[in-house]
This record gives C-alpha cells, structure tokens and sequence, in this order.
C-alpha cells in the first residue's frame, strides 16, 4: 500500500474522488463532500446516506459512466465512514490530499471540509431539541471553532510551522468529529426508536 494512502479510506483517496467528481461536474469537491457525510452521519446515522448520496449527484447525467464512477467511491466513502465512526475507531481522518500535495491545496482543502461538515450538522429539518443540543457545549464550541477552520490558508511562515499548524488542525477536526458523533449518539438512538429502526445499524 502507498505510504501515503489514508488508513481510513483504504478503497477511496481524496485525489481520485476528486478528479471523478471533477469529470462528472458535480459541485461538491472530495473534502466537502466527505465533511457534509460526516455531519450528517452525526445527526442521522447510517440512514443518511441515501439523502447524502442524492445531495452530491444532483443535478448529474443521469445515465453517464462518469457518475456511475463517482457514485461508486462514494458509495465505498460512505460504508467506510459509517464502520469507522460507528466503532469510534481511531483510523478515522477526514478525506483530504496526502501530504505530497501543497501545503495551501491542503488548507484550502480543510477549509472545504469544515465547511461541508458545518453544513451537514446544522442544516435540514432539526427539531427544537436538537438545536438546543447543537447549541450547548461541547457541540457549540466545536461549531465555532470549526467555522473559525473554514477561514483556514497555509500563511506566510516558515514550512515547519505551516506544517505543524496544519497537523494540528486536521488532529483538531478528527477527534472534533469523532466526540460530535458520539456526543449525538443519544440523539440518534432516539430518533431510531421513534422511527423505523436504529439509523447507525449498517445493512
């Protein structure tokens, strides 16, 4: 395996979900994409996924080899982030370009991320308790920081320090992640019991 491939995608990598999207003309970028299916996974569980998976063909040929190829990594994405989140692995990372990459495609990348995440979290038809859940803490204060990370360019300082600041926001929206899906676990359980079944359970 290349050194440089996620352990979290082992069968999706940013570089090639990005050029397939790129081929079908969808308007969701590879980072967007992944951090809108992160925040909707938080809220929704597994059941999201079909909604997440329309969300980012919209508008696509509907018969065309292209989509056919994004919808097939992403359908991959999709199974890998609900094992890795569901079982609060630690190999979970955000989907975002290897290390090789420039340091502000890789910024402008994060930025890309937190923001389809923050869209995936606080938008659709949330009720009052979830938005009060949304808006206490530590939920709060992860959504304000991870707006703050949207904002995020690689600077003017040298290469280590651009380096190890970037490391530590991508450190940062891991584990954000991570306690945001746990934090609305509760949520979650409820919902699927007062609905059709567990939206977590994976079929």
């Amino acid at each position: 395996m290349d050194a440089t491939r996620s352990p979290m995608h082992p069968d999706v990598e940013h570089e090639d979900l990005e050029a397939a999207l790129r081929r079908c003309g969808a308007a969701w970028d590879a980072a967007q994409a992944h951090g809108l299916l992160c925040g909707r996974l938080a809220v929704a569980g597994r059941g999201a996924g079909p909604e997440w998976l329309a969300e980012i063909t919209r508008d696509l040929p509907v018969s065309d080899s292209n989509r056919s190829d994004c919808e097939s990594m992403l359908e991959a994405l999709l199974e890998t982030s609900v094992r890795q989140l569901s079982e609060r692995q630690s190999g979970f990372q955000p989907l975002l370009p290897d290390d090789a990459a420039p340091a502000e495609q890789r910024a402008q990348a994060l930025a890309h991320w937190c923001e389809g995440f923050l869209h995936g979290l606080v938008t659709g038809p949330h009720t009052e308790r979830l938005k009060a859940r949304l808006a206490s803490e530590p939920l709060s204060g992860i959504i304000k920081d991870t707006l703050e990370i949207t904002r995020a360019t690689a600077g003017e300082d040298s290469e280590e320090t651009v380096e190890e600041a970037y490391a530590e926001l991508v450190e940062y929206v891991r584990t954000a992640t991570q306690l945001v899906y746990e934090e609305l676990a509760p949520w979650r359980e409820a919902e699927g019991e007062a609905g059709t079944g567990n939206p977590d359970s994976i079929h």
